[in-house]
């Protein structure tokens, strides 16, 4: 990031090779759509390149991209139409991983998560898929970290009572 700052552009690769997957998969775990995850994974790296002057380096780079990326995949979610889906079965593979099944258990986790609220859904996303502190949390979200933990509890309460009911 420092490189890239410094007008050395070759730097963007190595920022893009070093987080793409991890910015893809929080996105998938909010919009549990590999389409959509794609497209706010590019969008966030697009508007990160164009607003990097306004990075404030005293702050972790990787807080301030998944803000970014919590951000419009929240975004994505409130343009989301209804819509009606062609198959039973949701895919939540990332593309290079197509030769690999989804478990029964992933697919449940998957579909309890997705029944939350996108505030919700984005602390447990943040907790427990990219294991972010409380503290990385709250920067992230912009909330005290007293609501994290309130919004984490609840969340965990929803989804445990998502998971007893068998969400379909």
């Amino acid at each position: 990031m420092r490189r890239y700052l410094a007008d050395h552009r070759d730097a963007a690769g190595a920022l893009v090779d070093r987080y793409q997957q991890r910015l893809f998969n929080v996105a998938l775990r909010m919009l549990h759509d590999v389409q959509d995850a794609e497209d706010v994974t590019q969008t966030v790296f697009l508007n990160a390149f164009r607003q990097l002057r306004t990075y404030d380096p005293k702050y972790r780079f990787f807080s301030w991209i998944y803000r970014m990326t919590v951000n419009e995949s929240l975004n994505a979610l409130k343009r989301r139409k209804p819509m009606v889906p062609l198959e039973d079965d949701l895919d939540l593979r990332a593309p290079d991983a197509a030769a690999d099944r989804v478990t029964e258990a992933e697919d449940r986790v998957g579909r309890a998560l997705m029944s939350l609220k996108p505030d919700d859904r984005a602390v447990v996303v943040l907790r427990h898929f990219v294991a972010f502190s409380y503290q990385e949390i709250a920067d992230v979200l912009g909330i005290p970290v007293r609501t994290v933990k309130s919004r984490l509890f609840t969340a965990r309460e929803r989804l445990r009572l998502a998971l007893a009911e068998g969400v379909r």
